[in-house]
């Protein structure tokens, strides 16, 4: 990417989105471009047009998403369908009509099939069944790796997909109804802590295993990938490491100085065994992530307590 071209951050506001603002202002690129959904309707296709007739962005970072827990991905498929279709097909659409050089476009790991071998390879895509309660979202992501990939078939577009694995870091959602696993214990063991308690109910057995990636290196991934990756077929991003939750649990616990007992409730579920991403393609392209857990975790954990003092 050429210092002086224009950069499109769709969803810049979130916790993607605003890390890759970070990485790109850090790297010396001084023209970027943002709009609030109150500001700009991603899913209206006349603003869109509007917004790229004025703005003429060189490159395209789409990580603005409908996104939500398993709740909301399961009570509200149709919305989940159709409003990240038309998000991905406006700007992905309008990027060709006005020239765009380059586009990056987010995936989510939903897109494998639910018992897709492990670790997960980007070959797997559209081998099996997805997982039904967020197959809508699944859905509409493949649509856009899809759309990706045949505008460069069809019209030489450099668009390309990646697929990162389960993420933490600044802008992190910590509301208990809906948050992912490492933000929720984190705030867990905080307020017991807090609080003065000496037990921490969590779910399951905490045998299943994760994968956890900084969203500071999954910026620094897509940066990397847009100076050096051009191909159809997505790429995963990830760490290819894996930790059970309890483990996870302990060490947010660890991180955090809750010194009581974790009490794990077996009779919730466990959710799917594991899920971790074949990295394989970006270490042979020369990416590694940079951040390991325990220190992103600590970092983390020091940026909450701030947020919590300010709140």
């Amino acid at each position: 990417m050429q210092k002086s071209g224009k950069i499109y951050v769709a969803g810049h506001r979130g916790m993607v989105g605003s890390a890759i603002i970070r990485l790109l202002e850090k790297q010396g690129f001084n023209s970027i471009v943002t709009r609030t959904s109150a500001e700009l309707d991603l899913k209206n296709q006349a603003d869109v047009k509007a917004f790229f007739d004025s703005e003429k962005p060189d490159y395209v970072f789409l990580a603005a998403a409908k996104v939500g827990g398993i709740h909301a991905n399961n009570t509200f498929r149709g919305q989940f369908l159709y409003e990240n279709l038309m998000i991905q097909n406006n700007v992905i659409h309008e990027s060709y009509l006005h020239g765009v050089k380059k586009l990056l476009f987010l995936g989510s790991s939903c897109i494998y099939p639910k018992m897709a071998p492990q670790p997960l390879k980007e070959d797997y895509l559209l081998t099996g069944l997805l997982e039904q309660t967020n197959e809508p979202y699944a859905i509409a992501k493949i649509a856009g790796i899809k759309l990706c990939e045949t505008y460069r078939h069809q019209y030489g577009c450099d668009y390309i997909s990646v697929m990162p694995t389960n993420l933490y870091g600044p802008n992190d959602n910590y509301d208990l109804n809906n948050s992912h696993v490492l933000p929720a214990l984190l705030r867990k063991f905080h307020e017991a802590k807090m609080e003065g308690k000496t037990e921490v109910e969590v779910w399951g057995t905490g045998s299943p295993m994760r994968e956890f990636l900084h969203v500071d290196d999954l910026a620094a991934a897509c940066f990397f990938l847009m100076e050096n990756y051009s191909d159809a077929q997505l790429v995963n991003i990830g760490t290819g490491e894996d930790l059970t939750i309890k483990s996870l649990a302990e060490l947010i616990a660890s991180v955090v100085g809750f010194e009581g007992n974790i009490a794990w409730n077996t009779s919730k579920p466990d959710g799917t065994p594991r899920k971790l991403m074949d990295v394989t393609k970006l270490h042979n392209m020369g990416w590694k992530h940079q951040i390991e857990l325990p220190e992103g975790i600590a970092t983390v954990y020091e940026e909450y307590k701030l947020r919590e003092v300010a709140a």
